[in-house]
């Protein structure tokens, strides 16, 4: 049954007229390609109802906007900025315009971005990034982002799992039990994870590869620190240096995406640790300088600029009944910041770790 009030909507009228979207928008706009008993059977259900058209939803419905609204966590991430690039040559090709916002993983700040694209009118709005872990913190933007799917537009996700709308899902834990399986072939057992921010999925996701590949090797995810911080370099290198305080028994560092890492691989050169000798690091996503960082960073490869493509190709197709979902997959790449574990323990670190501390730079050493 339709809405009464100031909450009525177009989508009330084309239903009580039995009638697409489109059609109530053109008939109610006077636009050719309705006939004329249709279009006066729409101004009639219309006005018993009491609906005010609303340009906006014309707009939308015609299809006439011509632009895309992208929101990502963070603009001078590479992962993002790939993903970016990817959704602006499907624009190119379709011809439509691209406008990036930021939302620096605040929630609020996302819902107040969202609100802000509709407001400016876009017709196809993307969201790139982690969703959260709280169902009441993802509610408002899923509700807004209905509210937009029915007055006609369009709108696609990527790694979000619950918001209700069409997917690109990155094969986050997979990936991580990719990276797990690779440092525990090499023999490490004393593994530390750089995780990010808490409350992502993400992060959950990717941590629940890592336990995966932990208990196919009979150990426990409780049993490795996991270390959370921003989701960034600076977060990686917060990290790191956590690691090295409080876990100097570690031969390797899971950083949970490549930004991260690459503030790991920062703080252990700072520490004069060298990589892989002494410690192992590897990331996640594969952005474009992962392979020129000095040592290259083992990690797993994501097809970021294709997923960005698949998005907006996703938006662009008529709107299907129940939400559609794409699965990347993942690579793993293997570079030169991974190697065998240290296996000799110096009698320096043996006394560290009696006292709880030391100095990981030179404590181990590799069998030769």
């Amino acid at each position: 049954m339709p809405r009464p009030g100031p909450r009525l909507r177009l989508i009330d009228v084309a239903e009580r007229a039995g009638v697409s979207l489109a059609t109530a928008s053109r008939a109610l706009a006077g636009r050719e390609g309705v006939s004329e008993e249709v279009a006066g059977r729409v101004r009639q259900v219309a006005q018993e109802l009491g609906y005010v058209a609303n340009p906006y939803a014309r707009t939308l419905a015609g299809g006439a906007s011509s632009t895309v609204g992208l929101v990502v966590h963070q603009v001078d991430d590479p992962y993002f900025s790939e993903i970016a690039g990817g959704v602006i040559q499907v624009a190119a090709e379709e011809g439509l315009l691209v406008q990036i916002c930021h939302s620096g993983r605040d929630p609020d700040a996302e819902l107040r971005q969202l609100r802000h694209l509709i407001a400016q009118r876009v017709g196809i709005i993307l969201v790139a990034g982690s969703g959260y872990d709280d169902a009441r913190i993802e509610a408002e933007a899923r509700a807004e982002l209905a509210e937009f799917q029915s007055q006609g537009g369009r709108v696609a996700v990527i790694g979000r799992h619950a918001l209700g709308v069409d997917a690109v899902l990155p094969d986050n834990e997979a990936g991580g039990r990719a990276l797990a399986e690779h440092l525990l072939d090499l023999g490490h057992r004393h593994i530390a994870v750089a995780a990010g921010t808490a409350g992502l999925t993400t992060v959950a996701d990717r941590l629940a590869g890592v336990a995966t590949a932990l208990r196919q090797r009979g150990l426990s995810l409780d049993d490795l620190p996991v270390v959370h911080s921003d989701f960034t370099r600076d977060g990686g290198r917060v990290a790191a240096e956590r690691i090295l305080r409080d876990h100097p028994r570690a031969t390797a560092i899971i950083a949970l995406n490549d930004a991260m890492a690459i503030g790991v691989l920062s703080t252990l050169r700072a520490h004069r640790i060298p990589v892989p000798e002494r410690m192992s690091v590897v990331g996640f996503d594969d952005v474009s300088v992962a392979a020129d960082l000095a040592p290259s960073l083992t990690t797993i490869r994501l097809p970021m600029t294709d997923m960005g493509r698949m998005a907006l190709s996703l938006a662009l197709k008529p709107r299907s009944t129940r939400p559609r979902r794409r699965s990347t997959g993942h690579h793993l790449v293997v570079r030169d910041s991974t190697g065998p574990a240290p296996t000799v323990l110096t009698a320096s670190r043996a006394d560290g770790d009696r006292t709880g501390a030391g100095d990981l730079s030179g404590a181990v050493g590799p069998v030769g």
